[in-house]
């Protein structure tokens, strides 16, 4: 495993630690993950809390968080009212974390928990965002997962300016004060990877070998993949847009030509009368028409994603539902208004 040089340590260890961990019908491995999760966080802080947000599962998930919470109250969780998805869950638990350090990490245990030690120690040499990237044991993941990855990955880089490396993920530690920023922050579809991104601060990239998963099934599909590759191009550029717009002046240009040439074809072959020179009749011209027309209908479908997200924006609605909590005051999610 590759990992940044040992800085020296500038800042005490933190007062409380809380990781965040989303869960979607992971009864099987839940108690593997706490179990582990718990065995390595009494040494890094002074006092810790693990947040799992249940993302509308529809097992026996939430009864054993309830069970887990009784027995330790530093196991903590929030319950959502259905699935809202990995990254609002996420979300939720921020919102919750209470934090100097929060550590957001996956339930399934690809994300190992004995790495938090090396997060923690070079959060206290300074950075205020460690983030995590999948090396060598890539192989955990299925072939089609992988393939999506890389697709997704480059085309993020290539249309939104974003420095996001492949391999990636949500595994990361950030500071209080980048937490705070990103939870305050108006949008209503957070993608989560591009704001620290974006945030900037202090930033640290530590490899890591993805584990095979403990139990249960893989649950992120290749739909979920796709809608987190499209959030973070619609939410980071409007390079589509600028696109068409290059794509419109290109057309409009070889249209002009074409139609100087037909003119001066149709002049010489009234004049010569050798109407092999004249432009080609209405198969050209509906094969040209056909075609500006589909540029036409996909602008249009892009402006109506641009659009459609302003308008999911302007209705303020929350980004997660909470059905039940451990917290006795629920808190209250960001409606996503300015």
């Amino acid at each position: 495993m590759n990992a940044p040089p040992r800085q020296t340590l500038i800042r005490p260890r933190p007062c409380l630690l809380s990781v965040v961990t989303p869960a979607l019908n992971e009864e099987e491995g839940l108690g593997r993950l706490v179990e582990e999760v718990l065995a390595v966080l009494p040494g890094l802080a002074d006092d810790f809390e693990l947040i799992v947000v249940d993302d509308g599962s529809d097992d026996g998930t939430l009864a054993l968080l309830e069970e887990m919470h009784a027995g330790d109250s530093r196991v903590r969780f929030v319950s959502l009212s259905r699935n809202f998805g990995h990254q609002a869950a996420i979300l939720a638990g921020m919102e919750h974390a209470a934090g100097d350090v929060v550590v957001s990490m996956d339930a399934d245990l690809q994300h190992p928990p004995e790495l938090l030690p090396e997060m923690v120690d070079l959060w206290r040499s300074g950075y205020e965002v460690v983030y995590t990237i999948k090396r060598g044991s890539l192989q955990a993941l299925s072939h089609q997962r992988r393939l999506a990855m890389r697709i997704g990955y480059a085309v993020l880089r290539s249309v939104s300016g974003m420095k996001l490396q492949f391999g990636q993920s949500d595994f990361r530690l950030l500071d209080r004060v980048v937490v705070d920023a990103i939870v305050t922050m108006p949008e209503h579809d957070k993608f989560l990877r591009g704001l620290v991104d974006w945030i900037g601060f202090r930033q640290v990239g530590l490899d890591y070998e993805v584990r095979p998963r403990f139990a249960g099934l893989e649950k992120y599909t290749f739909r979920q993949l796709l809608r987190l590759v499209t959030t973070g191009v619609f939410s980071f550029s409007i390079l589509p847009l600028r696109l068409f717009t290059v794509a419109g002046v290109s057309i409009a240009f070889l249209a002009f030509t074409y139609g100087l040439f037909a003119v001066v074809a149709g002049t010489f072959a009234l004049i010569t009368g050798d109407t092999a020179v004249s432009p080609p009749g209405w198969a050209s011209i509906a094969a040209a028409i056909a075609f500006l027309g589909g540029i036409q209908l996909i602008g249009i479908g892009l402006l109506g994603e641009y659009l459609g997200r302003v308008y999911d924006q302007t209705k303020g609605r929350p980004p997660y539902v909470i059905r039940t909590s451990s917290y006795e005051n629920a808190v209250t999610p960001s409606s996503g208004e300015a």
